[in-house]
C-alpha cells in the first residue's frame, strides 16, 4: 500500500465532515490523518485526508468522494510539488532540562511553557521531522503530546480554489453559495 495526500475542498456547513468519515468507514479504509480547517471563503473548508490504499482504490475513494454533494475539489498532493506539515506539542519531564533544551535547539522546535516539573515544546515540520524529535525526546520521559494532522499546500502559484473553482465555472471573486444540503 502507498500512503496518499488529498486536498478536499467542501462547503462549510455542519454533517460533512460526518459524511467524508462516513464513506471511509463503509469501505473500511482507514484514515491515517485528518486535518480540517476554514479557508480564505468562508463558505469553504478544506480536509486534508491522508490514507494508505493502492491505485484503483485511489480511484474509487476520490469518485466517492466527488459524488457527495458538499464536496467541491479534490486534489492529490504529491510528495515533490507540496509542502506538507504538522504541528506536535509535547510535555516533557524536567529532569533532563539541559539535554531537551539541546534537542530543542537541533529540531528548531521552541519551548511555551515550563512548569515546575515539565516543559512544554512546539514544533512544526515534516513528518519524518517530527518522528526524529519526539525519538530524541523519548528518553527525556514525555508526559504527554499532542499531535496534528498532516496539512498540505502545492507549490508556487497554484491555489486549489482557483484553479479548480474556475474550471467548474464558479467565480472565485464572489462567495460561494451553498447548495441544498440533501443528504441530512
Amino acid at each position: 500500500m502507498s500512503q496518499h495526500t488529498l486536498a478536499v475542498l467542501v462547503e462549510n456547513s455542519s454533517g460533512v465532515l460526518a459524511r467524508v468519515a462516513s464513506l471511509f468507514s463503509r469501505r473500511a479504509y482507514n484514515i491515517d490523518s485528518l486535518a480540517v480547517g476554514p479557508t480564505e471563503d468562508p463558505n469553504i473548508s478544506r480536509m486534508t485526508i491522508v490514507i494508505n490504499v493502492e491505485g484503483h482504490a485511489l480511484e474509487q475513494v476520490m469518485s466517492q468522494l466527488y459524488k457527495l454533494i458538499n464536496v467541491i475539489a479534490i486534489s492529490e498532493m504529491q510528495t515533490n510539488s507540496a509542502v506538507h506539515r504538522e504541528l506536535l506539542l509535547v510535555k516533557v519531564s524536567q529532569d533532563h532540562r539541559e539535554k531537551v533544551m539541546e534537542i530543542v535547539e537541533r529540531y528548531a522546535a521552541k519551548i511555551v511553557d515550563e512548569a515546575e516539573s515539565s516543559i512544554t515544546i512546539e514544533a512544526s515540520g515534516e513528518s519524518a521531522h517530527i518522528a526524529g524529535l519526539l525519538e530524541a525526546l523519548t528518553p527525556m520521559g514525555i508526559k504527554e503530546l499532542v499531535q496534528s494532522g498532516l496539512i498540505a499546500l502545492e507549490r508556487g502559484d497554484a491555489a486549489l480554489s482557483d484553479r479548480t473553482l474556475s474550471a467548474q465555472g464558479i467565480s472565485t471573486t464572489h462567495s460561494l453559495i451553498p447548495q441544498a444540503d440533501y443528504q441530512n
